[in-house]
């Protein structure tokens, strides 16, 4: 029995196995125990394994390359559609198993244990921005319904909290006022959890060659240097800059049939979090480009004569992308040319 390419559905504790041999015929089906996986694969003669994309999948995909065996991690819409009939674990290592043998089918690079472990810095900043975020507004909520109306800026609500905490404001009610005190001190928590895992992003930004050279592009900071630098594991899983930028969603959504081209907004497909800091990085040059003579921001300024500040950011976003993609894809510099005609 020759197997050439096997279907891996990942789970906690139960591994569903699908394998076929050289004719895609269906010679091995099994249920395996989270301990017995490695065992397993180190028995079997080097093949294709495809697993999606999911929790768990980089680990496993690392332990099977150095078993010897081509891994192939696929994102799990692309295996949706050779699902048959009702969707089982076994049903799940089957389709899996299609799908990673065809030959156009787009695969998601593995990452390195460096990468991870960069990704993970970020994911637990990410996490407590987004606690900063939903206490700001809920303390502003609270302290609206008592007469007490704070600006959006957290500047504005440390300052307002620290007169509430010092006395200052006296028309506020007891347990209000002890309430606002307790926010107070969860919110420079925070800002000191959050100002320390800064620190750790810029000293991978620093120890890092690779982030500090697309880090002089205008709108890419340490932050959105090594979350790319993370992301993006094979670079040469990219054919050029505007795949790239399609696999960040920063390309028009399309909908064409019939010989009529039909776009609409950007696809936002990919990761929203390297989305996100591409955009608010683009944003940044936007406020910046005015009253400049270079190039770039020439061309930032023409665009804004006709297009809706939002369209132009994501255009800033999309260029920086294809950027990055050049500078990834092979070793050079950052040298701002005159950027193409909108």
């Amino acid at each position: 029995m020759e197997i050439v390419r096997i279907g891996l559905d990942l789970a906690k504790n139960i591994f569903e196995v699908h394998g076929v041999d050289a004719e895609d015929k269906a010679v091995l089906r099994n249920t395996l125990r989270r301990d017995a996986v490695a065992q397993f694969f180190a028995d079997l003669a080097p093949c294709i394994v495809g697993m999606e994309a999911c929790s768990g999948s980089h680990y496993w995909a690392k332990v099977f390359a150095d078993l010897g065996h081509e891994v192939r991690l696929i994102s799990p819409q692309f295996v949706r559609p050779y699902v048959k009939s009702n969707k089982n674990d076994r049903n799940d290592a089957e389709a899996i198993c299609e799908a990673v043998s065809r030959p156009s089918m787009r695969f998601v690079p593995p990452k390195s244990s460096e990468q991870l472990e960069t990704q993970a810095v970020h994911r637990i900043r990410q996490r407590l921005v987004s606690d900063r975020t939903r206490l700001v507004n809920q303390i502003r909520g609270l302290l609206a319904e008592h007469g007490l109306v704070v600006a959006r800026d957290i500047s504005r609500l440390r300052y307002a909290l620290g007169r509430i905490a010092d006395g200052t404001d006296n028309n506020l009610g007891h347990i209000i006022s002890e309430l606002a005190c307790d926010v107070r001190d969860e919110l420079s928590e925070l800002d000191q959890r959050i100002a320390a895992y800064n620190k750790r992003i810029r000293d991978l930004f620093r120890s890092n060659e690779m982030c500090q050279r697309i880090g002089k592009i205008e709108g890419i900071g340490p932050i959105t240097a090594t979350a790319l630098v993370a992301a993006v594991g094979d670079r040469t899983c990219f054919k050029n800059g505007r795949q790239f930028a399609a696999w960040l969603g920063l390309i028009p959504k399309q909908r064409s049939s019939g010989g009529k081209s039909r776009l609409f907004g950007i696809s936002k497909r990919g990761d929203r979090y390297l989305r996100t800091l591409m955009i608010h990085g683009a944003r940044a040059v936007l406020a910046k480009s005015g009253g400049k003579t270079d190039p770039r921001s020439q061309w930032i300024e023409r665009m804004r004569e006709r297009r809706h500040p939002n369209v132009v950011a994501v255009a800033v976003a999309n260029k920086n992308a294809r950027i990055v993609w050049s500078l990834l894809s092979g070793d050079k510099a950052y040298q701002p040319t005159a950027p193409a005609q909108a």
